[in-house]
């Protein structure tokens, strides 16, 4: 059983719990380490002198981290990100993650360092047994931004649109169909000439892709088998030379269907 204190030692107990973990907000472990007591003595503490515990309210609680900054400001990185998720990438509980093919690595690189620069985190590369990679940040704080922002856990299920800032500037829907195609498209040799397609199977999506391609004056298929399609060889053309796909797939193959 504790000794019982004094009304003098209670009282500096009290107020340096107050101070620590009240006030300056710190965590159980935080100001067990000030004190130089264990953290089941900090919380035997609180307890005894009736201070309430509030996990929830320090930073680090449920993977909150505190080196991790959300963008405040639109951007067209921010956008080529969305592209991206909304082609390759899946938001769990804890971690945001692109998932990326056996030939992608340079793409794979280039992902890593976009996600990097937008959360001003180190994004981490993860390597499966099968040669598919993943890029990823883990943060509860993050996920949860993003499913305000539009994006969800199962986008078929879901049958996921895209945030309508997207359509309020030109280089936005740029900068979205660049991530996009770089993930969910596609480079096909046509008798005569070159397609692109861009494949997935959320119809709000598609549409969505529809109408930026048209509002950016390309000439563009109805919806077909989960699909859009452009295939008029200027626009084509026009697409590799304004848009700029980034991964280096989908590049050598169109210069390889080109080439003359």
């Amino acid at each position: 059983m504790a000794r019982r204190w004094t009304t003098e030692e209670e009282d500096l107990h009290r107020e340096a719990l107050l101070e620590l973990y009240v006030r300056q907000n710190k965590t159980i472990n935080e100001v067990g380490a000030i004190l130089s007591i264990s953290s089941k003595t900090v919380f035997d503490r609180l307890k005894r002198l009736a201070i309430p515990t509030c996990p929830e309210l320090k930073s680090t609680y449920l993977g909150k981290r505190t080196d991790l900054t959300i963008p405040v400001k639109r951007s067209e990185d921010l956008a080529e990100f969305f592209g991206i998720m909304l082609g390759d990438g899946h938001v769990g509980t804890y971690q945001t993650f692109v998932t990326l093919g056996t030939k992608e690595y340079n793409y794979v690189c280039y992902v890593q360092a976009l996600m990097t620069s937008l959360f001003k985190v180190p994004a981490t590369i993860c390597h499966r047994s099968n040669g598919f990679h993943d890029v990823y940040i883990g943060s509860v704080e993050l996920t949860r931004w993003l499913i305000v922002q539009g994006l969800v856990s199962n986008k078929v299920a879901a049958q996921v649109g895209v945030p309508g800032w997207l359509f309020e500037k030109e280089a936005y829907m740029r900068s979205f169909l660049r991530g996009f195609f770089d993930t969910d498209g596609s480079v096909y040799k046509l008798r005569f000439g070159v397609q692109l397609s861009f494949t997935n199977k959320s119809i709000p999506l598609l549409l969505a892709l529809q109408a930026m391609l048209r509002r950016l004056g390309y000439r563009v298929s109805e919806l077909s088998s989960d699909c859009i399609y452009v295939t008029k060889r200027d626009d084509v053309e026009r697409f590799f030379a304004e848009i700029q796909p980034m991964n280096a797939k989908h590049q050598n193959r169109y210069e390889s269907l080109t080439r003359r």
